[in-house]
């Protein structure tokens, strides 16, 4: 079993090879959570659900769901002081030194490249998410999107409503939790 101190290093290293912020850092996360066997993908899914239903970072919410389900409450923090303490700390030394840096063609070379590549993990996080969200390991693609045609519809609602208006995601998880409410229950 895990201790205090292998999760609170998982999350350090989670958080210490992700760019782009907390989204980008959930491909990574399910990687590492589920590789030592500490949630599923399934398990994994909800975390994010449930971290996007709340106000602030993903990470830490995330990361947070899995040590508790770890290790309780101690396994909670463990989890997400490793996904926001160490980074915190270097943030704030590395601040004083990018802005001496920032504008090196140096770091903009590198920035240029890392941008897209974010783009690309969160491309394949939403993917793995589907993937797990359809059931598409137990029916194939064509079953799964056949028979979770309501699930497309809430996530093509869900991206339409967020490409074309205003409104806050999380208005956006609520209507949808209170229509899976009446809808599945």
């Amino acid at each position: 079993m895990a201790t205090l101190w292998d999760i609170f290093v998982l999350f350090t290293r989670v958080a210490m090879f992700s760019w782009g912020g907390g989204p980008a850092s959930l491909a990574l996360m399910q990687r590492e959570t589920t590789a030592a066997g500490w949630v599923t993908s399934d398990e994994f899914a909800d975390a994010v659900a449930v971290g996007n239903a709340l106000p602030g970072p993903i990470a830490p919410q995330v990361s947070a769901f899995v040590g508790y389900k770890l290790a309780g409450i101690p396994g909670a923090t463990a989890a997400a002081l490793g996904t926001v303490f160490p980074t915190t700390v270097l943030m704030l030394i590395m601040v004083v030194f990018f802005y001496g840096i920032k504008d090196s063609p140096t770091v903009q070379a590198m920035l240029k490249a890392v941008r897209p590549a974010v783009v690309g993990l969160l491309l394949w996080t939403a993917y793995d998410m589907a993937y797990t969200v359809w059931g598409v390991k137990k029916l194939g693609w064509q079953s799964a999107i056949s028979t979770g045609w309501d699930k497309a519809l809430f996530a093509l609602a869900a991206f339409a409503a967020l490409t074309f208006t205003k409104v806050n995601p999380a208005i956006i998880v609520v209507v949808t939790a209170f229509l899976g409410f009446l809808l599945y229950r």
